[in-house]
């Protein structure tokens, strides 16, 4: 059987600040929402959830806040 491709590039801006949290096995999970404007649509934006594991999600703590441009590359889920 054949794989499916599944994996999108976002860039946004964050509607939040990251949320960073310990899983119960110690490892770092941070969630954090973007709002992705439409092309060619004034007033159209969608919303995407993100979770970021391990170092990733540290970095994105670390440097990243509500307002900032950020450009995702991940599988949709």
């Amino acid at each position: 059987m054949a794989k499916s491709i599944n994996q999108v590039i976002l860039m946004g801006r964050l509607t939040r600040d990251p949320e960073q949290r310990t899983t119960p096995s110690g490892k770092t999970v941070v969630r954090f929402s973007i709002a992705v404007d439409r092309q060619g649509s004034e007033d159209a934006t969608d919303f995407f959830d993100v979770t970021a594991w391990e170092k990733l999600g540290e970095l994105v703590t670390q440097y990243l806040g509500k307002g900032r441009r950020v450009l995702v590359q991940g599988r949709l889920r």
